[in-house]
């Protein structure tokens, strides 16, 4: 799925991946009155009109990124029709050729983490047939239970050829409590870091290039992004941060390597409910989908600018 990655990158000229992170303030009045009309003021009402607010959105931005990001959370706050929902969002973005991060951020021991990673992004046996999951073709990993979390996702990564993105410095301002803790005389960032590195050696493709292994550095630190690129130069960066965080092009270009690759840059609410900005309020909410279209156009835009610019 790297390759996969890599080549809609190259196809679109856009290294972005656009979060599907629907909160109920982000969709359109109108789409959630004609879900709960059918379905209530319920949980089944709520999933309903965030699925259909992903469909738009998606018909309106597939032709111009690679992929995208649902974030798992936003989905179970609505129970089990909202995990539904989440289930249809990734089956309607792979249909539409769409590269699937599933953000998950999961982390555990043993058989339970295991599970997560067939879950996510494998098969289980169901008898004497083998089903598959959610079917994601990455995942983000939280790595702070150590190898014991990961190494049941290499396994999952190297027999289905998907891939994971593992927490390294994230975009939260909060991070540095822990993540830039010194320890051995470098931040804990950077020792995970080398342990990617590492990780990223072990679950490479038999046409080499880059790792099924990737990581999570925020567009809100671009000197840490700077320093991470060159610990990890086989490991694609998923880059959240971007926009409503305060990241911009101009802080991204540490972390591409030469080759113009390996880091796809995120925004979530900056494009999916870009609508709600004063910069796209002429599209009204019915023209949601089309706010989003242009906010991606002006992101891929500032991030080429930058680029060349570097």
């Amino acid at each position: 799925m790297i390759r996969k990655l890599i080549d809609g990158i190259k196809k679109t000229g856009a290294p972005i991946v656009v979060g599907l992170d629907p909160m109920l303030k982000f969709v359109p009045e109108y789409i959630r009155q004609e879900a709960f009309s059918e379905f209530g003021e319920t949980l089944e009402g709520a999933a309903e009109a965030v699925w259909r607010y992903n469909k738009g959105l998606v018909d309106a931005i597939c032709e111009l990124v690679p992929a995208v990001k649902p974030q798992i959370a936003m989905y179970e706050q609505f129970g089990v029709p909202g995990v539904a929902a989440f289930q249809k969002t990734v089956n309607y973005c792979k249909e539409k050729g769409l590269t699937v991060i599933g953000d998950i951020k999961r982390g555990d021991i043993g058989s339970t983490s295991e599970a997560y990673a067939v879950g996510h992004l494998g098969s289980v046996q169901v008898g004497s047939k083998v089903c598959t999951g959610f079917g994601e073709d990455f995942a983000t990993v939280n790595p702070y239970l150590g190898s014991d979390g990961v190494k049941p996702f290499l396994k999952v990564c190297m027999e289905e050829k998907k891939g994971i993105f593992v927490l390294v410095k994230t975009s939260n301002p909060s991070s540095g409590e822990l993540q830039d803790r010194l320890t051995e005389g470098k931040p804990v960032y950077e020792l995970v870091g080398e342990q990617v590195a590492a990780w990223a050696e072990e679950c490479m493709p038999q046409e080499g290039g880059y790792s099924y292994v990737g990581a999570v550095v925020g567009a809100t630190y671009p000197e840490q992004g700077r320093i991470l690129r060159k610990i990890m130069p086989k490991s694609f960066i998923l880059v959240p941060g971007y926009g409503a965080q305060g990241g911009k092009g101009a802080d991204l270009v540490h972390f591409f390597n030469e080759d113009g690759l390996g880091a796809v840059i995120n925004s979530s609410r900056g494009i999916i409910a870009a609508y709600q900005q004063e910069q796209y309020a002429e599209y009204g909410q019915r023209g949601y989908a089309d706010a989003a279209r242009a906010a991606v156009i002006a992101m891929r835009e500032d991030i080429a600018r930058a680029l060349q610019d570097r």
